[in-house]
């Protein structure tokens, strides 16, 4: 069994005193009648649950950043503490058969349509509360336990927002859609009618707004002819819904309550396992002279800084990916605030659209396509601790032939990031190809070191001077030895 000292934050302790119906919760907030839920949702039935994320239209009091769109630390922390409710009151700890959440392309919010990352982020606890166990593939291959489990969140092939790359038919991958907010043809009628004409039994769980949520619900009610009494209207940020079918086909709609009460701060992890740890990767710092812009490629950005991360830990074997992180890279993502902290200093927060689809491990299924998650989710909650703006490179795919010139264009070409300094949660691989890229376009013959495959704690660092010269290094690092990182994810 894993430390509990270690897998639980040091929050400050929220104090429940049972009176009467009435729960008192911290200084006095009443929070009205308590009424027990019921069981959870048995495993011989289909169950298909709803969980509610939240929105600029529809939140919980605090929970999303009106500028942003991202949850709030108070948003955060309630989805951190609906995990392990949804776990064991509504799955009776049963592992999750499948996770589908919101594709965040396809739901724009505020003036500047930053994405909704807020479903993805809502269920990201969740999901390290199951367990996926994948191999390698072929024959005698070792079969790998993860401490995490795959959420789709993908395109279904041919059904994408204006601007955001087409999945490549080269990476099929069928089991990855995810949920379309405008439910671009029919994609999430489609989604939930195979899920039941399937017939397979197990827990399939949706994270979505309202909107979206409430349209699924009524129209499975609808086209099934369930008879339910499906919610008309948005009611509380706490509150899960299942429609369980049984195996003679009968649904029955279940409503549960969390009765969750989030703190405001951003949540507190353990000091443990955070020993600053020095730089380990073999420091470099490389030039490239652009003088009055005559060496400097064409419409170089100036005065730009730009800070590579890869994406938190997501291997606890060679052998193992399934598109989003483990319990250390969890560790490693919630802890960013603090080890980023008088290190970098952007202004804007910019990954892969998780939508997009990587090659990893072969599940039991034979599946070894999988939604890339761990870019986005290992920023998200340095985003949300600094409310900084979050957007989603979309408009080519990463693994394109010249994704990484395409890469390098978008970040340092053209001018729109001139005058900024901006985080950028990428792929490890991928970052010293763009280096070798921008370099090039220098003409400059400097080779680039590898980023070792074990190395997920260097920060690269790119800039551009006001008259177009380069430097590119790794002085920086997060200071997170992998090693020490508990090999289970945090509790709330």
């Amino acid at each position: 069994m894993p430390d509990q000292s270690q897998m639980r934050t040091a929050l400050a302790p929220l104090q429940f005193c049972a009176f009467a119906l009435f729960l008192i919760a911290g200084c006095g907030q009443s929070r009205g009648p308590i009424l027990p839920n019921p069981p959870p949702l048995p495993a011989a039935n289909i169950n298909l649950i709803f969980v509610v994320s939240p929105d600029l239209e529809y939140q919980g009091p605090g929970d999303v950043q009106k500028d942003t769109a991202n949850l709030t630390s108070q948003g955060l922390e309630r989805s951190l503490l609906i995990a392990p409710f949804l776990q064991q009151d509504v799955l009776g700890n049963n592992n999750v058969t499948a996770i589908y959440a919101l594709e965040p392309m396809t739901h724009l919010q505020t003036v500047n349509g930053y994405p909704d990352m807020a479903a993805l982020e809502t269920i990201q606890q969740f999901d390290m509360l199951n367990r996926i166990t994948t191999t390698s593939g072929g024959a005698g291959t070792t079969a790998t336990p993860g401490q995490n489990f795959p959420i789709n969140v993908s395109y279904a092939l041919g059904s994408v927002p204006t601007g955001v790359a087409m999945p490549s038919p080269a990476y099929p991958c069928p089991n990855c859609q995810g949920i379309d907010f405008n439910d671009l043809d029919a994609d999430n009628e489609t989604l939930l009618t195979g899920i039941v004409n399937a017939n397979v039994p197990g827990y399939y769980v949706f994270s979505a707004p309202w909107e979206p949520t409430s349209a699924m619900l009524a129209k499975l009610n609808a086209f099934r002819h369930y008879g339910l009494a499906i919610p008309a209207t948005y009611q509380s940020p706490n509150l899960i819904y299942a429609i369980s079918i049984a195996p003679p086909g009968s649904a029955t709609l279940v409503t549960y309550n969390s009765n969750v009460v989030p703190p405001t701060t951003y949540p507190v992890l353990a000091s443990a396992p955070f020993v600053p740890s020095p730089c380990g990767a073999t420091p470099f710092s490389i030039p490239a002279n652009g003088g009055s812009l005559t060496g400097a490629p064409k419409n170089i950005n100036t005065n730009e800084t730009v800070y590579f991360i890869r994406h938190a830990n997501a291997h606890p074997t060679a052998t193992f990916s399934d598109g989003n992180y483990v319990a250390a890279g969890q560790w490693r993502a919630l802890d960013l605030v603090n080890v980023l902290r008088g290190k970098v200093n952007p202004s804007h927060v910019y990954s892969m659209d998780p939508a997009q689809i990587t090659n990893g491990s072969f599940s039991a299924s034979d599946q070894s396509y999988w939604s890339h998650n761990t870019l986005a989710l290992t920023a998200q909650p340095y985003a949300i601790a600094n409310n900084l703006p979050f957007t989603l490179v979309s408009s080519f795919l990463l693994t394109d032939a010249n994704g990484p010139q395409e890469t390098s264009t978008y970040f340092f070409q053209n001018g729109e990031f001139s005058n900024q300094t901006i985080l950028v949660a990428w792929e490890h691989s991928n970052i010293p190809m763009i280096a070798q890229q921008l370099l090039a376009s220098y003409g400059s013959t400097a080779a680039v070191p590898g980023w070792g495959s074990t190395d997920y704690d260097s920060i690269w660092t790119v800039k551009l001077d006001g008259v177009g010269n380069l430097t590119i290094d790794n002085s920086l690092c997060e200071g997170i030895d992998s090693t020490l990182l508990p090999k289970y994810a945090p509790q709330f």
